[in-house]
This record gives structure tokens, C-alpha cells and sequence, in this order.
């Protein structure tokens, strides 16, 4: 198997959240590397677990961050269907060809007798699987079953005494007993498949050359080998990912964290420093740099340089990292994303030159594109002032101050920093006022508050008629 095939293989359980992300990112960097191909599977066997439109926000979430796919749901290759649960007749002839082999077996317990068997080993201090019991049964038993209409499940017989072999790409060589697997159950009483038939019988109709998954699936390997090993198919090569731990080292989970890309997308985080954060849960560069773009990761990503050890999911890192790319990027670009924004606060952004300005000096203070209109507010919709504030200004040096800058901005031909620097000069050596006494006033009746940015800058952003309306309202 020549040709790079991998895929991203979520369940739509809901949103795409962390760890999905850096297992599809991962893949896909892969396939983009190797010349491969990076294959959309939805796995929604699991009838019960599915949640509307999870699909299409999966799809939606991955074309948001950049990640598109060659084959999948709506664009559809030569495997397809790319949905699990349009492809059960597929599964249940591979179930039905285990059981002629010998290698699975029908099973009829009920639900009950499966939750006293485990309670009981358990109370035993016994490694909790199923017993076997169906596995006795004899043919005209089984058949006198199936023709009452009993419901019944498929198992995979697994070999006794067995040690598993195989190779990660990550870890080196893995070894696992079979005595701490279960006769996994293959197909279901409804004729739907579990994860593990279904993925093993996709991945080698798929032609799947790497699977790369979380760790968590490591312990269910050697089902998987065995599965290929029954049906007669060579596996493809083994790649799991370390986990992803918070900062106290304890597992990142998607139901118990706010980890959904969505949820990040919508606090301000830029996707630029989502992809490359995620990037390097596991992975490093062999530089140690730590900004790229998608394309630059795409060229220097190699599974060699994923760590065994895991990854921990620190915030302050993605801040340090959004705050890098609000920086990075082009100012317009990060005007454009945060227009709706301004737009939803009721901003009028109208002037493209004020709204620029003002855009590059948040972006300078913030580390979130949300933070960034919150910083403008004072541009576009200044602080009601306090008494107290209000009191500052009716002292006689504020509005000598308030009332030179009246008469004299208007005179200014050329409304730019540098000429308005001169004009704050000339009023700090005319007026003899200078620090607090003259700023103080002059910030408090242009933006309502006692700190923001370079005076020149202010001035500069809220325009010269604004700045003259702004400093009159609180001449006496």
C-alpha cells in the first residue's frame, strides 16, 4: 500500500471539540506532507448518541479552520459512502463471514445477565468481561433461538493466551496479553455494528494506510489485529497520539471542559492560533519554533517528532499565542473579522481610516478579537463620566487646557499623528500646564477615562470634529 490514505473519524456526538481537532489536524498535515489523501468518515453507528446537525457543524468547523477534506460526506470518492450507518450492508456480510470462520459467535444474553456478570466479578476483584456462556450453546440450540426470535448480538471470539505484537510509529514496539480483551461485541441486536467492526471493515475497504487516534484507542488494538487477522487483510500502520491533560495533569474531557472549537472560535480566538497551538499538543518542531502558518506546517510536520510523553493544555499559551497573531496578521484582515463585531455593538464604521486606526491600536493592548471591540468602545461611544470625574474638569486648569485645544485643532491643516504631536507640544509650552494636569482633562472629555492610549493617537483616531464636540461638551 503505496499510496498516504488517512482519516479523520469522528462521532456526531456534537461539536468538534480539542482533542478531534488535533487528530484530524494531525492527519491532515500528514496526507498534506506525504501527497496523500485525508478522508472525512462519520462514524454514527451508535443511533442513540447522535445529535442533530453535528454533521454539518463538524463539516462547517473543519472548512472554518482550513482543515478541507479530498473525500467524504458531499464529496464523495471512489470509497464512499462516507457515512457509517449508509454502509451496514458491508458489515453485516463481513459479520456473517466471522461466524462461518468460527471466529465470532452469537450471544443472547440479555441486558440483566450482562449487569449481574460484571457486578459479580467485580465483587470477585476479577477482570470484568464476558463469560462465554452463549459460547456453548450448540447448533440446534442457537437455531431453536434465532427461530423464537430471540434478540441476539455478535461477538468476536478472542484468541486465549495470546500476546499481541505490533508497531506504533509513536511508541516502538507494543505488546498486550488477549487475556485482558473481551469477546467484543461486533454487531448489534439492531444490525448495526460497533466501533470496532465498523472501523476495521472501513479502514481496509477505505484503503486506509495510517491510523492515527488518540491513546485511548490503544488498549482496543488488538481486537483490531485480531479482526484483520480473521478476515484475512493487512493492517495498516498504528499511530497513536498522546493524551491531552490540563495543567493539574488530569485528563481534557469534552464533557467536562469548555473544549469545543466553536466555543473558542466565538470568544475571539483567531483560527490561526488554534491550528498552530493544537499543533504542537504533541508535536515540536526540530528548531523548537513555535509560530506557523498551515501551510508552513505542512511542510516541516513529521510523525517522528510526536512525543509519547502527554501534551498539556496550557491557556495561557494559546493567549500568549492569539496576542502573536493579532499582531501578525494583516491589519485589514483583522478588521474584517471584527466587523461583525463593531457592527453588533451599533458602531458606525463607516470611516474606513478611523476604523483602521483605532483597529491598530487595540490590537496592540488585546489578546482576544473580542477584547478588541470592547477596547474601541471609547472611539466610537465614550464613558458617562463620574461626579467626581466631572469636577476634575470644571477646575480652571482643565478648561484652560479643554479651551485652548477648542480654538486651536481647528486650525490644523494636516490630521495626522505627527502634526498633532506638535500641536500637544505647543499647548504643554503655551499653557505652562504639564502631566497629569494636562492630560487627565484632555483623556477624561475625549474617551471617559483616565488611561488609554498615546494622546496623539486619540485624537488621531476620533477625528478632528468629534475630538472639538467631545472637549466642548464640558467647557463651563
Amino acid at each position: 500500500m503505496n499510496k498516504i490514505r488517512v482519516r479523520f473519524a469522528p462521532s456526531p456526538t456534537g461539536f468538534l471539540h480539542i482533542g478531534g481537532l488535533r487528530t484530524a489536524l494531525y492527519n491532515y498535515l500528514f496526507a498534506r506532507k506525504e501527497q496523500g489523501t485525508f478522508i472525512l468518515r462519520i462514524e454514527d453507528t451508535d443511533q442513540s448518541r447522535i445529535v442533530p446537525g453535528a454533521i454539518e457543524n463538524l463539516i462547517t468547523s473543519l472548512h472554518n479552520l482550513g482543515l478541507d477534506f479530498d473525500e467524504g460526506p458531499g464529496k464523495e470518492g471512489d470509497f464512499g459512502p462516507y457515512i457509517q450507518s449508509q454502509r451496514l450492508n458491508l458489515y453485516q456480510e463481513q459479520a456473517q463471514r466471522l461466524l462461518e470462520k468460527g471466529f465470532a459467535y452469537p450471544c443472547f444474553c440479555s441486558s440483566e445477565t450482562l449487569t449481574n456478570m460484571r457486578k459479580e466479578q467485580q465483587e470477585k476483584g476479577e477482570f470484568v468481561k464476558y463469560d462465554r456462556r452463549c459460547l456453548a450453546l450448540s447448533q440446534s440450540e442457537i437455531r431453536q433461538k434465532m427461530a423464537n426470535g430471540e434478540k441476539y448480538v455478535i461477538r468476536l471470539k478472542m484468541p486465549d493466551k495470546h500476546k499481541f505484537r505490533f508497531y506504533d510509529l509513536i511508541r516502538g514496539e507494543v505488546e498486550m496479553d488477549s487475556s485482558q480483551s473481551d469477546d467484543q461485541v461486533l454487531l448489534k441486536s439492531d444490525g448495526f455494528p460497533t466501533y470496532h467492526l465498523a472501523a476495521v471493515v472501513d479502514d481496509h475497504f477505505m484503503q486506509i494506510s495510517h491510523i492515527i487516534r488518540g491513546e485511548e484507542w490503544l488498549s482496543s488494538t488488538p481486537k483490531h489485529i485480531y479482526l484483520y487477522e480473521c478476515l484475512g487483510w493487512e493492517p495498516p500502520k498504528w499511530v497513536h497520539l498522546p493524551l491531552i491533560l490540563n495543567p493539574d495533569r488530569t485528563k481534557l474531557s469534552k464533557r467536562m471542559n469548555d473544549v469545543s472549537v466553536d466555543s473558542y472560535l466565538l470568544k475571539g480566538y483567531l483560527k490561526e492560533a488554534i491550528i498552530n497551538f493544537v499543533a504542537l499538543l504533541g508535536w515540536h518542531s526540530a528548531d523548537e519554533r513555535e509560530l506557523f502558518t498551515l501551510d508552513e506546517l505542512c511542510e516541516v510536520f513529521s510523525l517522528e517528532r510526536v512525543n509519547k510523553a502527554n501534551a498539556i493544555f496550557d491557556l495561557a499559551k494559546l493567549d500568549w499565542m492569539n496576542g502573536q497573531y493579532l499582531r501578525l496578521l494583516p491589519l485589514e484582515e483583522i478588521a474584517w473579522r471584527c466587523r461583525h463585531l463593531f457592527l453588533e455593538k451599533g458602531y458606525d464604521i463607516s470611516d474606513t481610516k478611523k476604523y483602521h486606526l483605532s483597529i491598530a491600536v487595540a490590537r496592540e493592548r488585546c489578546t482576544l478579537l473580542n477584547e478588541i471591540v470592547d477596547y474601541c468602545k471609547m472611539f466610537y461611544q465614550p464613558e458617562t463620566l463620574t461626579e467626581e470625574e466631572e469636577k476634575i474638569l470644571s477646575a480652571p486648569e482643565a478648561q484652560k487646557v479643554l479651551a485652548w485645544f477648542v480654538q486651536k485643532l481647528p486650525t490644523i491643516t494636516n490630521w495626522e499623528v505627527d502634526t498633532i504631536q506638535e500641536v500637544i507640544n505647543n499647548g504643554i509650552s503655551e499653557l505652562g500646564i504639564k502631566g497629569k494636569a494636562f492630560y487627565l482633562p484632555l483623556r477624561l472629555a475625549l474617551i471617559g477615562k483616565i488611561h488609554g492610549p498615546e494622546l496623539h493617537s486619540t485624537f488621531a483616531i476620533i477625528g478632528l470634529e468629534e475630538s472639538v464636540k467631545r472637549l466642548k461638551r464640558y467647557l463651563l
